[in-house]
């Protein structure tokens, strides 16, 4: 586990960079705003992402539906964005969902609705 923490610790340290950023500026509470200055911040700092990434849901080996992660990161590392009080376990349980969804094992959950922007790691094998 901690290998493959290491392992993403640079890009993920660039993307938080990219994040703080926005916070900054923004201050909390504009999910919308947040999602496109996200963009905006990426772009500007040179980091590889895909918005809205769909991912195919399988059930028995047979499709059911599609998701959109939000944005994932050179194909690496997913960012979830939320615009809540306080972070709950269901989106904790939403990002793993989508990790293993596509096959990444890293996801970062960031709620920009607080005075400081809350970051956690979510990690799964």
């Amino acid at each position: 586990m901690e290998i493959l923490v290491l392992r993403f610790e640079e890009l993920s340290s660039k993307v938080i960079g990219a994040a703080l950023a926005v916070h900054r500026e923004l201050g909390p509470g504009f999910l919308e705003s947040d999602h496109c200055a996200m963009r905006v911040s990426l772009t500007h700092r040179d980091i590889s992402f895909e918005s809205q990434y769909p991912v195919d849901i399988t059930f028995e080996g047979l499709p059911v539906g599609r998701a959109r992660i939000d944005l994932v990161i050179s194909r690496q590392i997913i960012l979830e964005l939320k615009s809540v009080d306080q972070l709950h376990n269901i989106h904790f349980v939403q990002l793993k969902s989508y990790l293993r969804a596509a096959h990444l094992h890293l996801g970062l959950l960031l709620n920009f609705n607080s005075p400081t922007l809350t970051i956690r790691r979510v990690i799964v094998d």
